[in-house]
């Protein structure tokens, strides 16, 4: 099986946008990289739409049309009505004129199959008693109930997609035909390739606009003279109810768009709170016209539907209606193949989060989950880490910082640059006798200190390193170091402590200086000696001297 949707690992930046933006969480991230499930995405797309860095992108199947162009074999073209919502101004015969240039024997309307099916839904109305019937044109959430909402799947309707539908259509009536379905959706090229032998290839809108400009193809900007089917409604949201007769007066008729909105009613229906309701859902919002692959995306809902309002006709195609055995389809079940985790492995997992009771589950959603019960689950799945949480990873970065701070010998001092203190940590407490920090935050640092320092750094832009100051006020020496941090607007000192360093080099200097007093005694009483026994001694004078001059000069040195 083809995963249409994949991954430039290179370009996942680790910000965890799709996975928050992913209504049934079918990614997992490993080695800081985003990671698609295959058995559990339902290829809606949207995290395609949604990711900043373009990680995500769509399988072009470009080269395998051309393969069918070259084949021998004639090739049409089925074009999804959600076309003039993506290209302004273009008509259908402008669209076929276009597709003729690349290669393609014709071009007909996805809508002729929208039609075939729309009066399917009618029959089974009419004939078939079924309590709820949920429509089944959207890939998306036929794979939505097929993965995530097994109970609700014997109410999906066992119909064809329109682009089935009129694929089928167009083989029926065109002998060794191919069909190459182009629209809005990456789903689609899932629902060829798994029901094989109806569509032979699918396009989005954007890698025909890309093949087009590659061909110098233009576009002739002309709307058709006379609009022909109300089955062009079927991209919008509702679109299938308003080309339908809807006789049955004891059915509800519902439009749902979203895949959030489409998963709260499939869990009403599976919990029994729905019956007698005929269902139309599209995973996008807007439907089709708010496909993923909507080449603007930048959507505009209410343009778009109106174009397709005004391109849409009053009646129907004229189609020739297959038996209804035709046109059945059979969803099967496709198993997850995830054990849900026990209550203690979900409170373990919660605790190593730093979650120990009900009040720490802030369940803000930054990771991507709802509540963080999801997170604990998903990343015993494997599908997520302890560390994507951001409470989590803002209160280890503020322990781990509080820590150093709080355990440093140094002081440390914290100003803004209007020179008011942000912060002040015990050892620069304790340098300035401050018993409580809160008796100096907030206030200007003139308070405690020398403003004279600050603001050099501040005016400067140059910071000043292991100066040596004495704080006549707390009697301490102090080598300071003063930056300033211009990314958060901060001034950090840090002060280290030379008091004692000071004073035990006065001692030092003093013992030196005494030695050296007792030495220049020494050396004058010796000298006394010397010239009373000179003749005597005799040169072993001038050695003494010169020996205890150069003890003395030792010492002062020292």
């Amino acid at each position: 099986m083809t995963n249409f949707l994949t991954l430039k690992k290179s370009n996942c930046k680790n910000c965890y946008k799709c996975i928050r933006h992913c209504a049934v969480k079918s990614i997992r991230f490993s080695g800081n990289q985003a990671h698609i499930i295959g058995n559990e995405c339902i290829l809606c797309g949207q995290c395609f739409v949604v990711c900043p860095q373009n990680a995500k992108q769509i399988v072009d199947e470009r080269e395998k049309v051309r393969v069918l162009l070259q084949s021998g074999a004639p090739v049409v073209a089925s074009l999804a009505p959600s076309f003039v919502a993506n290209y302004e101004g273009v008509g259908f015969e402008s669209m076929r004129e276009a597709l003729k240039k690349l290669g393609f024997a014709d071009a007909e309307e996805t809508a002729i199959g929208a039609t075939i099916v729309k009066n399917e839904y009618e029959r089974m109305l009419k004939e078939d008693e079924r309590d709820i019937i949920i429509t089944s044109c959207c890939h998306s959430v036929n794979l939505l109930i097929q993965k995530h909402f097994p109970n609700a799947l014997q109410y999906l309707a066992d119909v064809v997609s329109p682009m089935q539908a009129h694929c089928a259509d167009i083989k029926r009536r065109i002998p060794g035909v191919k069909t190459v379905f182009i629209g809005p959706c990456v789903a689609k090229k899932d629902e060829a390739e798994h029901y094989e032998g109806i569509v032979d290839a699918v396009l989005t809108f954007e890698e025909l606009t890309g093949w087009l400009e590659s061909e110098n193809v233009d576009l002739r900007k002309e709307m058709d003279a006379e609009p022909k089917s109300k089955a062009r409604f079927f991209p919008t949201t509702g679109g299938i109810l308003k080309t339908m007769s809807l006789e049955r007066d004891d059915y509800a008729y519902l439009a749902i768009d979203g895949v959030e909105n489409c998963m709260a009613a499939l869990k009403d229906i599976e919990q029994g709170n729905l019956h007698k309701c005929f269902i139309e859902m599209s995973s996008c919002s807007g439907s089709c016209i708010g496909g993923p692959v909507m080449e603007k995306y930048h959507r505009s809902p209410v343009r778009d539907y109106a174009a397709v309002n005004q391109y849409a006709g009053k009646e129907d195609f004229e189609v020739e209606q297959p038996e209804s055995r035709e046109l059945f389809k059979h969803f099967e079940f496709i198993e997850k193949k995830l054990q849900p985790p026990t209550e203690q492995e979900i409170q373990g997992i919660l605790r190593q989060m730093g979650k120990f009771k009900p009040a720490h589950e802030l369940n803000c959603g930054s990771c991507g989950y709802d509540t963080c019960r999801e997170k604990a689950i998903a990343i015993y799945h494997g599908k997520s880490d302890v560390s994507m949480c951001l409470p989590y990873l803002k209160d280890k970065a503020e322990s781990f910082s509080d820590t150093i701070v709080k355990n440093t010998p140094n002081g440390l001092i914290v100003l803004n640059e209007n020179l008011e203190v942000q912060q002040i940590n015990a050892a620069a407490r304790e340098i300035m006798n401050i018993r409580l920090a809160s008796d100096i935050l907030g206030d200007q640092v003139i308070r405690i200190l020398e403003p004279g320092v600050f603001m050099e750094v501040l005016s400067t832009g140059r910071g000043v390193y292991n100066q040596r100051v004495f704080l006549a006020e707390y009697k301490r020496y102090v080598e300071q170091t003063v930056v300033h941090d211009k990314e958060s607007h901060l001034l950090i000192c840090i002060m280290r402590d030379v008091t004692n360093e000071e004073y035990a080099r006065d001692r030092k200097e003093n013992i030196s200086r005494q030695t050296i007093e007792v030495a220049d005694k020494v050396v004058d009483k010796q000298m006394r000696i010397v010239q009373e026994i000179a003749s005597l001694l005799g040169e072993t004078a001038a050695e003494t001297k010169i020996a205890l001059t150069k003890l003395k000069e030792s010492i002062a040195d020292e």
